[in-house]
């Protein structure tokens, strides 16, 4: 074991250490096997990242009493001394739903997404302190960021007149939207899928406060792995009685993120860039360029 994970609180008890490399966080993150063959996620985190990691700690801490499948808190703190924080979660077995759901049937992929969406609804009930900014003046400052943010960037996309035009004409939706604890990056590519029949929810590194519909601003990402999934996903959150009022803001929220992710991918390199640009093509198809707030690949039954 390396000398600086020995001031773990009960680090003597580990049999093996692993290093994880997957995923776009600055952190170091390991799975860790106990003696009896329990698992743990370990991430370490400069010590800068103290209070946000102690915050987001003890709100997934808010999550235990739930019977859902996700990764839980077990320990926090700091160690090497006092230049690494580190949090300690439960490991949810499992193999990469991105990975598996194209092996499966249509039907399960649907039946999966429902789960996912259920989850997600289960998560979105944990009470979270009130005294925030109201949720129509934090998203618009947001979207004016990202605007702002796209336009700096100097490349340009494919349509993205119709986004903005289509974000300046729909923000006043936010209005009135209540605040919840978000996941933060709620999309299949932080799942895993337990022999091909139970869906596990992993990485809550982006937890946040806000509209819990928020939460849909990835599910282009699920879509382009399997439409089923991401249909159950809505159908499984409402349970089969969406309200008219969310696709509207669900297409939203998507062009937000999606006229964001031009300027966040310049930092990951050309390759990047064009991943992001054919994502936006893509959800430009599917949204009919934004004229259809219901997406091609969704359907109302299954």
């Amino acid at each position: 074991m390396e000398q600086f994970l020995r001031d773990i609180p009960g680090s003597d008890q580990w049999m093996n250490i692993e290093e994880i490399h997957a995923g776009w966080s600055h952190d170091q993150k390991y799975v860790v096997q106990l003696h009896n063959r329990r698992k743990y996620l370990l991430r370490l985190s400069s010590s800068d990242q103290y209070p946000r990691r102690m915050k987001e700690y003890d709100v997934v801490k808010k999550l235990l009493p739930l019977d859902i499948n996700i990764s839980k808190p077990v320990s926090f703190g700091r160690c090497d001394n006092n230049r690494k924080v580190f949090t300690l979660m439960t490991w949810v077995d499992g193999e990469s739903a991105s990975h598996i759901l194209p092996s499966l049937s249509p039907e399960k992929q649907y039946e999966l997404g429902y789960q996912a969406g259920k989850i997600l609804k289960q998560i979105h009930l944990v009470q979270v302190s009130k005294g925030h900014t109201s949720w129509h003046d934090f998203y618009n400052d947001k979207i004016d960021r990202k605007l702002l943010s796209y336009k700096d960037c100097g490349i340009r996309v494919p349509d993205a007149d119709m986004i903005i035009d289509f974000i300046n004409v729909n923000r006043s939706l936010v209005k009135d939207r209540p605040q919840t604890f978000q996941h933060g990056d709620y999309h299949c590519g932080n799942m895993v899928i337990k022999e091909k029949q139970r869906i596990g929810i992993i990485d809550f590194d982006r937890l946040d406060i806000g509209d819990p519909w928020e939460e849909f601003n990835r599910i282009t990402w699920c879509a382009g792995i399997s439409e089923a999934f991401a249909t159950g996903r809505i159908n499984g959150y409402f349970e089969n009685n969406v309200p008219a009022e969310f696709f509207p803001l669900m297409a939203l929220y998507l062009a937000t993120n999606l006229i964001s992710s031009v300027p966040w991918s310049i930092a990951y390199g050309q390759h990047e860039i064009e991943v992001m640009t054919k994502e936006i093509e893509k959800t430009m198809e599917a949204f009919a360029n934004f004229t259809s707030v219901i997406p091609k690949w969704y359907r109302k039954e299954f």
